[in-house]
């Protein structure tokens, strides 16, 4: 999906330029999309070639052959959903799209096909005390809650897995003995884990600077206590295909005013909204993070996430944000510990 833009074309684009994109591209397909990036539809060769063949010239307009009703797949469909419907249709290529109908890449099912492991570190953040989810955290520490059949940090390990993640490395803290006890070397679930011990607190970066291996390719960060069912190979991809130095995952949160909010101009009342529902953008504890971000970490103290993102824009560094539709709940405190239970069969297989 990285090198999605090398193929994208207008409307009002010529059928020459559609064969140069297609001829140049191992490809072979050419995407239409909007000024906002939405996408209209597909161009290939015989979609050129049937042009032609109806007295079309080279230096006319594609828009009367585009394919404008392709085969597309969402954003928050799985590897395996999306080849389950490419090789139904006979389809060598499947175009991404999110909720509003944005491109967002181009999946190749010969890709797909091949078993892949990823290379890229996923680093996750387990060291918390669980101060809000006690008594259940005095003897367990909060990612090894069990939620549905298995403990938190599992279900999250196990997902990172099947987008063919496997390079796990844990930073514990409190009650570190529980989860490498269960863990291990990650073997028994397919995994290869590490751990990096926090003698102090350390927030959510920097713990990125005890890191014992130099990285020299984009990693993940997360909070052990998210439970999500996130495509991490799409984010990865988005995070790529945008060059970007820094992407935070971010959900959308509402907040209703429960009065009437009164707009006044001096004395005098301009308007009443009655309970206004307000929407932001909050962080949702997972990051996709390039090697070069390290050296903003200092050595060994305490620094956090808002504050490594902050430094990144002061300095002007690309940072973007990725908005996650899919499930996703922050258990902090014992009503979303309740909650993750209650829902968990109907988001994740056993």
């Amino acid at each position: 999906m990285k090198n999605y833009k090398n193929i994208l074309l207008k409307p009002t684009s010529t059928i020459k330029e559609a064969l140069k994109i297609i001829d140049s591209g191992a490809i072979q397909i050419a995407l239409v999309i909007d000024k906002d990036e939405k996408l209209l539809g597909t161009l290939t060769d015989g979609d050129i070639r049937r042009g032609l063949l109806n007295n079309l010239s080279l230096d006319d307009s594609i828009d009367p052959i585009i394919f404008q009703t392709p085969t597309v797949c969402s954003i928050e469909d799985t590897k395996e959903k999306i080849l389950e419907i490419a090789l139904a249709k006979k389809l060598h290529q499947m175009p991404i799209v999110d909720k509003d109908g944005k491109l967002v890449g181009i999946k190749e099912v010969d890709e797909l096909l091949k078993p892949e492991h990823k290379s890229n570190r996923v680093i996750l953040m387990v060291g918390g005390l669980g101060t809000h989810l006690r008594p259940l955290t005095d003897n367990t520490p909060k990612p090894m809650l069990k939620v549905g059949n298995k403990p938190i940090l599992e279900t999250i390990i196990l997902n990172f897995k099947k987008y063919g993640f496997i390079n796990i490395t844990l930073c514990v803290s409190y009650k570190s003995e529980v989860i490498e006890e269960y863990f291990k070397d990650g073997s028994e679930f397919g995994v290869h884990i590490e751990y990096i011990h926090e003698n102090k607190r350390m927030g959510t970066a920097g713990a990125l600077s005890l890191l014992k291996e130099r990285l020299d390719e984009p990693f993940f960060v997360m909070n052990g206590d998210i439970l999500t069912n996130i495509n991490f190979e799409n984010m990865m991809e988005y995070h790529l295909s945008n060059n970007s130095i820094a992407t935070m995952g971010v959900r959308e949160y509402d907040f209703q005013i429960p009065y009437g909010v009164v707009e006044i101009d001096s004395t005098e009342i301009v308007s009443i909204e009655e309970k206004p529902v307000y929407q932001f953008f909050v962080s949702s504890g997972i990051y996709i993070l390039s090697a070069e971000v390290l050296k903003y970490i200092p050595k060994d103290e305490y620094y956090d996430m808002p504050t490594l993102f902050e430094k990144l824009i002061e300095k002007k560094e690309k940072s973007i944000s990725f908005p996650i539709h899919e499930y996703w709940l922050d258990i902090g405190r014992i009503e979303e510990f309740e909650k993750a239970n209650r829902e968990f069969y109907e988001v994740f297989s056993v």
